[in-house]
């Protein structure tokens, strides 16, 4: 039978940069199109409205950028900057309770003083929170991390692992947030970097000492963009996509309909990898004391040999795993031990806050945690870290919203879309939450398509520079097979009472002109309640928003300076203006309760040791959870890969294009 397609690649975790279908909205000002009639949406848009100014107020190290007010509108006040972190000396009660609670912690959380704390930061990092039985790193938990051992009396520093990692940017700038807020802790941070990519090295140049083995991979020779096209494939084997594909800049869709890649797409990865690549430049020069132009020529001169970056300063020394740890061992002074004292992540993981005295005052506010592509509801190959699953989410959405205790809510998101129709349930949930107290959604690596749809039900959107949003654009489509079945000679009839009874089952045979007709509409009729409730939200007209739609995909940065976010910055940005919002002091601590935060289950327990001892990959998990999910309209991101070529091995790349085939095909 035919199904509706969804167009997607490889995860989007896969991405340094990714194409999007996202649809915006939330200025507190404005009343909630989901309390009116879908029909009269459009009418509440009067196209004469003003955009109102936004000031955009980064967190510290990025630019303030402002745009005009209109006439006769106000300045709307700037979100708050973020505060510096700084390192507070505990008062003598705290410390007298911390000394008590070292005494006496279990022996999972025991450890001497003088350790170095060892974190190994490689491979996918989930913007989720990760039970015990949990494989791979979480960004809060590294986060978390940082800001303990910059308190723990215990820990003298930290010996950080850089290896290549499977994340965006956004989580990326995060980390190295958290790297340049420890070192004012006065204790040292010391790098160990055995493969040097762009983006190894951007998160690795923040550590005060940088090392290397001899024998390092150096590959720094600049980001290149990648887009696969399979239309000529598929019409080698008789299938024909029937693809609507709403917006000049909507790339999904791309994959099957076209054989290279449009002019407006290739304009707009242009624009993206200039904001990835102009970034890098920017921050490295800075970090070198030199001027971009110097960076850029050491690039260009083709870096793989680890001896320059030693000669050129970019390391500080060349030596091997062993010499950097008897080297930190002398430093610290532990001489009665053979090797280094060293805790390592999974172990100070399991260290709280409130053993450090670091645990908040009275007032809390929810941290609400979205994270992976969207569903309805759980299927049966789902885990509880399988996405973000419409139903579930709606019921914590729902108890934080009945709770008095919350003063704020911080909306954490880090998802590339999905299931339409789920993302606007939890649209409306989330309006519903912003009625009763102050909510601001906080941006990972993307919020794109149905994320940027919960982002926008947000009367605050915070984003980091390079932060993927936007695409507000729609694509669905379907297979034509009729030039397979005859190759094959397989028949297939259909019998049917309406008229357009057979348009999403019949893939025997073309679309009818009239049944194409409809097919078309529904699909620009998608995009129009998209776009509308987008510009409303965003207290935009609707032409106005059409400039700024068209399914584009827009750097953190790009979106703030057009409307789409309020707020450049991490967490950290998001937590300063949640506490402003709720009338909080900005110096008075307070607790933060993950609303989202998982407990084992034994099916998790059990699909976490099944998983290592038959050694089965998460990524062949994520392929049977996508393909029993692709139904009904997506709001989906396709993703377009920003890595070197050579950063993909052969299996790799296997792998991710037989994804795309299965998903497409099933």
């Amino acid at each position: 039978m035919a199904r509706l397609l969804v167009l997607r690649s490889a995860p989007y975790h896969r991405s340094h940069l990714s194409a999007t279908a996202t649809f915006l909205l939330s200025p507190s000002k404005h009343p909630h199109s989901a309390s009116f009639p879908s029909t009269a949406r459009r009418l509440l848009l009067p196209s004469p409205l003003r955009v109102p100014a936004r000031a955009i107020e980064s967190s510290p190290g990025t630019t303030k950028q402002e745009t005009t007010p209109a006439a006769g509108e106000a300045q709307k006040p700037p979100p708050p900057a973020a505060p510096a972190f700084e390192v507070e000396e505990l008062g003598w009660g705290t410390q007298l309770a911390v000394k008590l609670r070292l005494l006496v912690a279990p022996p999972w959380k025991r450890f001497r003083k003088g350790s170095v704390l060892n974190m190994k930061l490689r491979g996918e990092i989930s913007d989720q929170l990760k039970t015990r039985f949990s494989s791979g790193l979480s960004l809060p938990q590294i986060c978390e991390n940082f800001v303990k051992a910059a308190y723990d009396p215990r820990i003298s520093g930290i010996y950080l692992h850089i290896e290549p990692l499977r994340c965006g940017w956004g989580k990326v700038d995060e980390i190295r947030r958290h790297i340049v807020d420890f070192k004012k802790s006065g204790k040292f941070v010391v790098g160990y970097m055995p493969v040097c990519g762009e983006k190894e090295y951007y998160l690795a140049c923040a550590c005060g000492e940088l090392y290397a083995p001899p024998s390092a991979y150096v590959a720094l020779f600049g980001l290149t963009v990648q887009q696969t096209f399979l239309r000529g494939v598929l019409e080698k084997v008789g299938i024909e996509p029937e693809i609507q594909r709403i917006g000049r800049y909507k790339s999904a869709g791309d994959q099957l309909a076209r054989k290279s890649m449009s002019n407006e797409v290739r304009e707009m990865l242009a624009t993206l990898l200039d904001n990835i690549y102009g970034n890098w430049l920017d921050t490295i020069s800075s970090e070198h004391g030199k001027k971009k132009e110097e960076i850029e020529e050491f690039i260009n001169s083709g870096v793989y040999q680890v001896a320059r970056l030693k000669e050129e300063g970019w390391i500080t020394d060349l030596l091997y795993d062993d010499e950097v740890m008897a080297m930190l061992k002398e430093r610290v002074g532990q001489k009665d031990k053979k090797s280094l004292c060293m805790v390592d992540y999974s172990k100070y993981s399991r260290v709280s806050k409130w053993t450090l005295g670091l645990q908040g005052g009275g007032e809390q506010i929810a941290v609400i945690r979205a994270s992976g592509s969207i569903t309805r509801t759980r299927s049966p190959l789902s885990v509880p870290s399988s996405g973000i699953i419409a139903e579930q989410l709606i019921e914590k959405i729902r108890t934080v919203r009945e709770s008095e205790k919350y003063k704020a809510v911080i909306l954490r998101i880090d998802s590339p879309g999905g299931d339409a129709l789920a993302s606007d349930l939890m649209w409306r949930e989330i309006r519903l939450l912003a009625d009763t107290k102050p909510v601001i959604a906080s941006m990972s690596d993307v919020a794109a398509s149905g994320g940027y749809y919960m982002a926008m039900a947000a009367p605050v959107i915070v984003a980091e520079k390079l932060t993927l949003t936007g695409s507000i654009g729609v694509v669905t489509g379907k297979f034509i097979l009729q030039k397979l079945y005859e190759r094959i000679d397989f028949n297939k009839e259909i019998l049917s009472k309406g008229r357009y009874a057979e348009l999403n089952t019949a893939d025997q045979r073309p679309l009818r002109p009239d049944e194409a007709e409809l097919f078309e509409k529904s699909a620009q009729n998608a995009y129009a309640l998209f776009r509308d409730k987008a510009a409303m939200s965003r207290s935009m007209s609707v032409d106005q928003m059409e400039t700024v739609a068209q399914g584009r995909v827009w750097s953190g940065q790009d979106a703030a300076s057009r409307g789409l976010v309020d707020s450049l910055g991490g967490f950290s940005q998001a937590l300063a203006i949640a506490k402003q919002k709720a009338n909080i002091p900005h110096d008075r601590k307070v607790q933060l309760v993950e609303v989202s935060k998982p407990s084992p289950t034994l099916p998790e327990i059990l699909s976490g040791i099944g998983g290592s001892l038959l050694g089965v990959d998460r990524a062949v998990k994520g392929v049977l959870q996508d393909i029993t999910s692709l139904n009904g309209v997506q709001a989906r991101m396709d993703g377009i890969l920003f890595e070197r070529l050579e950063d993909l091995s052969g299996e790799n790349q296997l792998l991710m294009f037989v994804k795309d085939i299965v998903n497409y095909f099933d």
